[in-house]
């Protein structure tokens, strides 16, 4: 498994950390987009969980598309921005498999080319 080493750019954050001042750099709030925390406030406001529940009730979830062409669409027309952290995980584990996937192909077709056999 891999992992992912980043930081968002804060230059309240880049400085000393002053009593009252900005959160550590590395938190919670740090990994969200301004449309994620928008999300969330709303949820928040209305009472519901701090995740969009209504997305699974319209079709085939994300961690369970099958590789293929259609999840290659699906995550090439998902907005990153949009995600939550768990949204944003699921992407990544989707986006590996896809990639495991194509990477059979190819190597099928190489072995295919290698072999000499006529196409």
């Amino acid at each position: 498994m891999f992992e992912y080493h980043c930081r968002m750019k804060d230059p309240m954050l880049d400085g000393p950390r002053k009593a009252g001042g900005p959160l550590e750099a590395g938190g919670p709030l740090q990994a969200m987009s301004p449309g994620v925390v928008d999300f969330l406030f709303r949820q928040l406001v209305n009472g519901e969980p701090p995740e969009d529940v209504h997305w699974r009730r319209e079709g085939t979830l994300l961690v369970e598309q099958p590789p293929g062409p259609e999840l290659a669409r699906r995550l090439s027309e998902t907005d990153l921005d949009a995600l939550t952290p768990t949204e944003l995980f699921d992407y990544v584990r989707a986006a590996q498999r896809l990639g495991a996937w194509a990477d059979k192909l190819r190597e099928a077709a190489v072995e295919r080319y290698c072999s000499g056999r006529s196409l």
